[in-house]
């Protein structure tokens, strides 16, 4: 398993959008911390799925990160921290991203309602944590392997 331009790319998208979560939560700016947020948690998900080959469009990656590893595509000194990855790519999957983008419609509640200050501040801690795991992820699959 190495570091591809997919996983390199992929990384820099999650660590630009947590620098923006990061200006949002400074501003208070909840619903903009929790949707950039949402999707830092996303790309730095896909970038441990693109150690493994080429990344599909999906706002869902953590069904994938956890059937690769069923597979055993990892390997076991990965296991834990792509195991995190999934778990917050869960917290704050799709239906996140589709809240923080488009509010409830049925209950008749714009994005600004949905979120406040603890809202952000969880979505942003979880952004943290899974973008370190990921970056840990590609810098170890980047470094040349000793015989």
């Amino acid at each position: 398993m190495g570091a591809s331009l997919e996983a390199e790319f992929r990384l820099r998208l999650a660590e630009g959008f947590l620098i923006e979560a990061r200006e949002d939560l400074g501003l208070e700016r909840w619903r903009a911390c929790v949707d950039n947020s949402q999707l830092a948690v996303e790309n730095a998900a896909k970038s441990a799925l693109g150690l493994l080959g080429p990344v599909g469009r999906t706002h869902s990656p953590a069904p994938m990160i956890r059937q690769a590893l069923e597979d055993g595509a990892f390997p076991d000194s990965a296991r834990e921290a792509v195991g995190l990855i999934a778990e917050y790519a869960e917290l704050l999957g799709p239906d996140v991203h589709v809240r923080s983008d488009y509010g409830d419609e049925v209950g008749g509640l714009t994005p600004w309602e949905l979120f406040d200050e603890d809202d952000a501040r969880q979505a942003i801690t979880w952004a943290e944590g899974t973008v370190a795991l990921a970056r840990t992820l590609v810098q170890e699959a980047s470094e040349p392997k000793s015989e």
